[in-house]
């Protein structure tokens, strides 16, 4: 019997990578190099493959997928997939999974590194004395914001949301929150009260957002929102870049209209926007929100699983489209 023929996007931890090789069924193959893959490299790797395992800089459209002709499942190493065009793989009868909640607590204490990074002056004040600039207690030496005691701002009340405002109780914090509709197990979890999205603007000390990226999330901070926020405010991104309108980000933290943000996502990842790494009141993180090795490894054996029961004519258990299946 052929094996099921894998292709990698790129290299995945090691237990992860062994649970392939050492399935007899599959022949896998991975991207040899560190990086992500060209356009081409991406098309004639595709072809011929029983599965392909992507990442979320993987643009995955209707060109990749007929180039992947007879490819029956599309692995996201993520939980999000907005690289992937399902409705297209829907219509292929191409399945495609990610890897949901095994990140949400990692992804949330990451919110909470950068929270505190951001607020504290955590980057500037370890370059400062790194470069021997440090020469004695000082009385307004890289002053920053308390964080127990005040409100706590959330936009997203999903799990991730959740995660990240549950910590907040050994804050004794008070906990806002905005979605498009009341979470009453948001808010049996955290405390937490449903406002409308100016009244948390205005009104939380610490803004943390957690939505998935769609037409109504796209520049969801923009200009407007930085105008009502505090000048104290401290602005955390972990969910996705765009939601962010990056150039009036640098305004608002160029004029002081907020004190700090925390990004560990972009607008045009990898790129920034101009300026923004020049900021000190600006911590930057290479998407590395569910980098943990515990995270990192549980998210690729999901990924295996989910190839593997695809590939064996089951639905995968973490699979979008379900309806997809068996099309």
């Amino acid at each position: 019997m052929a094996k099921w023929k894998v292709y990698v996007t790129r290299l995945l931890p090691p237990k992860a990578m062994e649970a392939l090789y050492n399935n007899p069924d599959l022949e896998v193959e991975v991207n040899p190099e560190d990086r992500p893959l060209t356009r081409q490299e991406l098309l004639e790797n595709v072809r011929g493959r029983d599965a392909v395992i992507t990442q979320l800089v993987d643009k995955i459209d209707a060109e990749v997928m007929d180039a992947a002709k007879g490819v029956k499942i599309f692995a996201n190493y993520a939980v999000g997939y907005d690289n992937i065009d399902v409705a297209a793989a829907t219509e292929r009868g191409i399945l495609v999974t990610n890897t949901p909640d095994v990140l949400t607590d990692t992804t949330a204490d990451l919110a909470w590194a950068l929270l505190f990074a951001a607020a504290r002056c955590i980057v500037p004040a370890d370059k400062f004395t790194r470069e021997g600039k440090y020469k004695g207690w000082a009385p307004m030496l890289f002053l920053g914001q308390d964080i127990t005691g005040k409100t706590l701002g959330v936009i997203g009340s999903g799990r991730i949301g959740t995660a990240f405002a549950k910590k907040s109780k050994g804050f004794d914090m008070t906990v806002l929150y905005n979605d498009v509709n009341p979470n009453p197990r948001f808010e049996a979890e955290t405390g937490g009260r449903f406002v409308d999205k100016e009244t948390l603007l205005k009104e939380s000390d610490f803004i943390s957002l957690h939505v998935p990226l769609l037409p109504s999330t796209r520049h969801l901070i923009s200009e407007n929102e930085f105008k009502m926020m505090k000048k104290t405010a401290v602005l955390i991104n972990t969910s996705r870049g765009p939601v962010i309108d990056e150039q009036a980000l640098v305004k608002a933290l160029k004029e002081g209209e907020i004190w700090a943000v925390g990004l560990d996502v972009y607008e045009n990842e990898p790129e920034l926007t101009p300026g923004l790494a020049e900021l000190d009141n600006a911590v930057l993180l290479p998407h590395i929100a569910s980098a943990s090795i515990e995270t990192r490894t549980k998210m690729g054996l999901m990924d295996v699983d989910n190839v593997v029961a695809a590939l064996n004519g089951q639905l995968p258990p973490n699979c979008i489209n379900p309806e997809a299946f068996k099309k």
